[in-house]
Parts: C-alpha cells; sequence; structure tokens
C-alpha cells in the first residue's frame, strides 16, 4: 500500500498492541514498515503464538480467559509503561471501544490510538449514539432506545412500531445480544435470551428496539479525522452477507452504489463523525432499505476487521494512517483527491461448521496452506500450522481478501484463491464460502441481510457421495504410502533387499490386491486395488477372480478376469487397476514425502494433496476437499441412528437448565442453552419424550462430544 503522508518523524518510537491474533499481526506489520518498535501481550494460551513471535517485544499479561489477560486494562497499561511503549493500538475488539481503557492511557500518559474517551463512550451506548445522531439530521431507523428497560413497556413499543423488530443491546457489537422477534408470543423468550447474551459479552443487559426492515442491505461508510478538524470518507463497504448477525463477506465498493447515494452516505457519516468530535479511524454504518432510503444503525469507534479491502481499492494503509493521526499528523488529502480503483472482497475463513448452525470447531491446525500473495491476492492471519483453535477466543482462522479490475475479476479471483486454501485439523466455512460466491444470485449482485436464509436450499445442498475417481486416489495413497514407509525402513536395514520389508501384500504367483472401505459422510463405498504388474502389464489378474470375501456379504466381484484387459500402456513398472463404484481405473502414481500425490488415471494426469487426520483421509484436488473415513477391518459402518443422549456440539459453559429430570417434553422444547466463545447455543428437544437424566448444571464447563441429558421416548 501507499502512503501518501510527507516524511517525517513519527511521534513513537514504540508501540504496545493490546491485542491478539491476526489484528495484532496486521499492526506488527506496518509498524516494522515504519520503522516503529512493537510489544505484545499473550496469555497463557497464547504463548506461543504467532503475533508473540513477530513482535519486538512480549509480555505476559495472564491466563487464558480474556477477562483475566486481554480485558485487564491494568495489566496491559503496566506492560506498556515497564517496556517503554509510548502509545498503546487496540485493535478491535476486548477493549478497543471501551472509554475507560482509553482514560486509563491517557492518565498514564501513553497515547491512545483511537478516538478520545468522549467520543467512545457517546457512541458505545447504541442508544445514546442515536439520540445524538437524530439531533445531528441523520435518519434513523423507527424504534425506542430510550431508558424504561421494563419487559411490558418494551412489548408495548414493539407492537406500536409493529413486528417484526429487532432486539438489540445497547452496548453490543458482532450479533451479540441480537434477537430478531416476529411476533408477541415469543418476544418475552428472545428478550430474556438476549439479555443474558448482551450481559455476558458486554456486562451490561441494556437493550434497545428497531424496527426490522425485510430485506436491507448493511453497507458501512469508512471514515478518517484527524486532530486539526479534517474530516474524509474512504468510500463504502458492503456487508450484508452474514450469519448469525455477524459479517461473512465483505465487498468494497458497494455493488449497485450510484455516486449520489454514495456522496450523501458520505456526508452523513462525516456528521456523524463531527457530531462527536472525532478523531482516528471509524466506521459508520449504514442500514439500506430496498427503496434505497439508509438509516444510521450504529458507530464503531475503532478499525474494523473487513478494512483490508478499503485498503485495496485506495491503495492505502489504514493502520498507518491510524499511528500518524494519533502523532498529530494532519490528513494527507482533501476528498476531491481520494478516488476508488477496480474492486475488492474479504472472505473471513472461521473454524466453524455451517451445516451444524456454524457452531465453532476447536482444535490444532494439522495443516494449514494459504494462497501465495501477490498484488492481487492478500491473507491477514494469526496462526500457523500447528496452533490450536481454542474455546477461549474467537475463530477466526484467516482472512482472505482479493482485488480484481472489476467486481468479475474479483469473485474469479476469490474462487481460484480459496480452492488453494487448506484446513485440516477442525471444521471450516470454506465450501460454504464458495457456495455464496459462486451462487448466481450473488454474482448478479442480487443480495440482502437475509441472503444466506433465502437461499439455504442452495447454499447447503445434501452431501452427495464421493466420486469414483477420489475413492481411487485415496486407495492409492493408502498403497504408496505404505510402500514409501516400507522403502524407508528397508533402506535402513542390514539387507535393504529382502522381500519380507515387503508391505504391500506380495505373494509369489498371485495377484497383488487389496481391499478398502470409506465413508464419506453419505454411506459406505467399497474399493479395490490391485497391482497390474512390475515392469509387464500383459496378463496381469489373467484368470483370477476377486470375488468379495464372506464378510463383505456382496455377491458381485469387484475385479475379475473378465473385466481386466491384458495391458495399461503408457505407466509406470508399479502400475494398479482400481475398482471403485463400479468403475475401473488403471493409474500409476508418485507420493512426495509432504503428502503430494501425482496420478495418473485413465490416461489423464491428476493431482492432489492428501492429509492423514487421525483415521481420516482429506483429499485437496482441483478446488475441492473430500473427507473419508476408513473403516476398520474393510468394512465397519457407521451407525448414525439416534441413541436418545443429547451430545455438546462444542466445549462451553452451560448457562442455564431449562428441563428437570423426569419432565416430559415435547419437540423443539429448550432444554439447556450453552455458551461458547460469547455465543449462545440453545439445545432443544429433537422429538416429544421424558427427560431421564441430566448430567450438569448451570455454570458447568463442558467438552466437545460430551452427553448432557438422556432423552427417552414417552
Amino acid at each position: 500500500m501507499n502512503s501518501v503522508f510527507s516524511v517525517a518523524k513519527l511521534m513513537f518510537d514504540k508501540i504496545l498492541i493490546a491485542n491478539r491474533g491476526e489484528i495484532a499481526c496486521r499492526i506488527i506489520h506496518t509498524a516494522k514498515r515504519l520503522g516503529v518498535g512493537t510489544v505484545a501481550v499473550y496469555s497463557e494460551a497464547d504463548v506461543n503464538a504467532r503475533h508473540v513471535n513477530l513482535a519486538d517485544e512480549a509480555v505476559a499479561i495472564g491466563p487464558a480467559p480474556a477477562r483475566d489477560s486481554y480485558l485487564a486494562a491494568e495489566k496491559l497499561i503496566r506492560a506498556a509503561e515497564r517496556s517503554g511503549a509510548e502509545a498503546i493500538h487496540p485493535g478491535y475488539g476486548f477493549l478497543s471501544e471501551n472509554a475507560g481503557f482509553a482514560e486509563a492511557c491517557g492518565g498514564a500518559g501513553i497515547t491512545f490510538i483511537g478516538p478520545s474517551p468522549r467520543a467512545i463512550e457517546s457512541m458505545g451506548s447504541k442508544s445514546a449514539a442515536k439520540t445524538i445522531m437524530q439531533q445531528a439530521g441523520i435518519p434513523l431507523v423507527p424504534g425506542y432506545h430510550g431508558d424504561n428497560q421494563e419487559e411490558a413497556f418494551f412489548l408495548g413499543e414493539a407492537e406500536k412500531i409493529g413486528f417484526p423488530v429487532m432486539l438489540k443491546a445497547s452496548a453490543g457489537g458482532g450479533g451479540r445480544g441480537m434477537r430478531v422477534v416476529n411476533s408477541a408470543a415469543e418476544f418475552s423468550e428472545a428478550l430474556r435470551s438476549a439479555k443474558r447474551e448482551a450481559l455476558g459479552a458486554f456486562n451490561d443487559d441494556r437493550m434497545l428496539l428497531e424496527k426490522y426492515l425485510e430485506q436491507p442491505r448493511h453497507i458501512e461508510i469508512q471514515i478518517f479525522c484527524d486532530q486539526q478538524g479534517n474530516a474524509v470518507h474512504l468510500f463504502e463497504r458492503d456487508c450484508s452477507i452474514q450469519r448469525r448477525h455477524q459479517k461473512v463477506l465483505e465487498e468494497a465498493s458497494a455493488p449497485g452504489m450510484t455516486d449520489e447515494t454514495r456522496s450523501a452516505m458520505g456526508d452523513a457519516a462525516i456528521s456523524a463523525a463531527r457530531a462527536i468530535d472525532y478523531t482516528g479511524a471509524g466506521t459508520v454504518e449504514f442500514i439500506v432499505n430496498s427503496d434505497g432510503a439508509f438509516y444510521f444503525m450504529e458507530m464503531n469507534t475503532r478499525l474494523q476487521v473487513e478494512h483490508p479491502v478499503t485498503e485495496f481499492i485506495t491503495g492505502l494503509d489504514l493502520v498507518e494512517w491510524q499511528l500518524r493521526v494519533a502523532a498529530g499528523e494532519r490528513l494527507p488529502a482533501s476528498q476531491d483527491q481520494l478516488a476508488i480503483n477496480g474492486h475488492a472482497l474479504e472472505a473471513r475463513i472461521y473454524a466453524e461448521d455451517p451445516d451444524n448452525g456454524f457452531l465453532p470447531s476447536t482444535g490444532s491446525l494439522r495443516h494449514l496452506r494459504f494462497p501465495a500473495e501477490t498484488s492481487n491476492v492478500r491473507v491477514d492471519t494469526g496462526v500457523r500450522e500447528g496452533d490450536s483453535i481454542s474455546v477461549h477466543y474467537d475463530p477466526l482462522i484467516a482472512k482472505l481478501i482479493v482485488w480484481g479490475n472489476d467486481r468479475g475479476d474479483c469473485l474469479r479471483r476469490a474462487l481460484e484463491s480459496l480452492g488453494r486454501t487448506q484446513v485440516v485439523g477442525v471444521m471450516t466455512n470454506i465450501d460454504f464460502l464458495v457456495s455464496v460466491i459462486s451462487h448466481e444470485a450473488y454474482r448478479a449482485a442480487d443480495f440482502d441481510t437475509g441472503f444466506i436464509e433465502r437461499h439455504n436450499v442452495d447454499l447447503f445442498p445434501e452431501k452427495t457421495p464421493a466420486p469414483s475417481d477420489v475413492l481411487g486416489l485415496a486407495a492409492l495413497y493408502h498403497v504408496l504410502r505404505r510402500a514409501s514407509l516400507a522403502a524407508q525402513k528397508a533402506a535402513s536395514s542390514a539387507d535393504p533387499t529382502s522381500p519380507w520389508w515387503a508391505t504391500d501384500g506380495w505373494r509369489p504367483n498371485l495377484v497383488e490386491e487389496e481391499r478398502f472401505s470409506f465413508h464419506d459422510g453419505t454411506g459406505e463405498s467399497k474399493v479395490c486395488i490391485i497391482r497390474a504388474g512390475r515392469g509387464n502389464h500383459a496378463g496381469a489378474g489373467r484368470g483370477t477372480d476377486l470375488s468379495p470375501s464372506p464378510a463383505e456379504n456382496n455377491s458381485t466381484p469387484l475385479l475379475s478376469s473378465h473385466n481386466m484387459p491384458g495391458q495399461a500402456p503408457g505407466y509406470a513398472a508399479d502400475a494398479y487397476i482400481i475398482r471403485a463404484g463400479g468403475q475401473l481405473i488403471y493409474a500409476s502414481g508418485r507420493l512426495e514425502a509432504d503428502g503430494s500425490l501425482t496420478a495418473i488415471m485413465d490416461g489423464t494426469q491428476r493431482r492432489a494433496d492428501v492429509v492423514e487426520d487421525h483415521d481420516h483421509l482429506v483429499i485437496f484436488e482441483a478446488g475441492n476437499t473430500f473427507r473419508l473415513k476408513r473403516l476398520s477391518g474393510g468394512g465397519d459402518s457407521i451407525d448414525e441412528e439416534a441413541t436418545g443422549n443429547l451430545i455438546s456440539p462444542m466445549p462451553g459453559t452451560i448457562i442455564e437448565v431449562m428441563a428437570g429430570e423426569g419432565q416430559q417434553v415435547r419437540k423443539g422444547d429448550t432444554l439447556l442453552v450453552l455458551e461458547a466463545m460469547k455465543i449462545e447455543h440453545t439445545i432443544v428437544a429433537p422429538r416429544d419424550g421424558t427427560v431421564q437424566a441430566i448430567h450438569y448444571r448451570a455454570g458447568d464447563m463442558v467438552e466437545d462430544g460430551v452427553e448432557l441429558l438422556v432423552l427417552t421416548d414417552k
């Protein structure tokens, strides 16, 4: 990114970054380029984290829970004082919008790289913010954002506005403490749940109420203000693609945005900033109705997660802007000197399971590959291969940001880059992101905040069986892997040429064959692989009937003499014939130490990356990912029938138990509430029945996969 600031002595020689993960790494990147020293902070869970290794110095600040480390303001200020840091960059999340922390920094003589405590406080309460914006003449969505928090009063206001309505945490953000309520009948439970989640996330359960717009776009304006009173906007970002009210994809500029609307929204955003004497980077978020009318939602008094798309289309480094403005420099450009170049998109890659309500996924990143960074592709991440995604922090793995000459070019590059991204060890949303970007409506820019729900069937298709050639690749990998291990053992032995080192099933005068059974998530598939010969393929398997063993309970041979030709030309010395899914495949291959497999299958070269994950193989090929479980004994099947036990979908804390032992419940009744990563997840009865046993109480920590309670039939 280009700097448009004049060369000048930066006030800061050293800054402390009061954050972790990818945003800490992102800030360190710019600071290093500017020659600014960096101090990282870390919890016990992050002692070996990437941001710790990148920084010039690092200071331990406490146990893994954020409240005891990254949210402990006094520890952060002491770390800055001890390290000699002149300023603190809060990143986003944690204390980035905490007026008390900003004030404490100033009291310690440390510059807070952000707006004034008063500005943060005025926008920290959504209710207060809306009052200020109303006084400034900025349009608001009809609603209630006053002090009366009584349930009956709230319900009355909701009925005045008209359902559906949106409940929002007054101190909230990131979708926490937010509920859409469609009727008076569900209002009470939704309010209680939203208040409870808001209290846990923000230590503040005050709520506000708004009319829920049916098909709006979520568009935000990036603004920047200096200490001399100058202000500009850096255009808009479209953040409409969301799940659980949290952003998934962000674009700049917004598709279909007219110059007139862009100018009007930009002017409104600057007016909002001037109304609170704002300094530094900020984002004013608007909800845009289908008729083009826009309404103020909130102002984020910090850098946004999606700021890289703005950097791509403007060629600027917003973190550099933050540092220089905080150091007292003027904005370098007026509004008419700023322009949009091309189109950018950010895809947030999360450790989560889209097919299971986007529940977070925890575990070790056993394998991690990103596309190469270029002038068109950027990856912001705070993790490396071998790191863990834990229950303590946000499950973001990386942000993939791409730029193109226009939107079509940008989306094409995004799909290509996602296809080159490989993660093993946790569930991810990569396939889901591909589904969204590939969707016809999205590519036509026909979307709003309800896009995912409206296109649910398309975005969450039924799983299909793994193709025969992929099953063949899995079998070929196993055979080549075992041969490679045998060769390594032989090479280190006293008699490397001994046939007893062979583990490939070779027996004199008999066909060398092996049978596999894989489960691909839809069902079990059997594969047979036979060595076609060593240096001579002619007559491979002639006169041999490879019927299934009795244990396979299948009367149809996988391979037999009448369906194997006499030769398979064009293959290496060790060639194979594979029978998978009723298809006969001739193959040879080469396996590298890193798991990359190059195969020739029926005369076509294929390349795949294969990673072993416990008893699974994860195969990455041509932008597709296949996860196959090898079943023990070659024929064990998976029993997926419900057992009556309800299992925890993730590690977390039991917040509330809604049912009692012996209680009869109906399908859909709430049984208990689990919190993980600051998000509440409701466990409901999958059918009518009786609660036989409850294994945990409110406040208990639970692990992924444990039995929470037992539900029996009536």
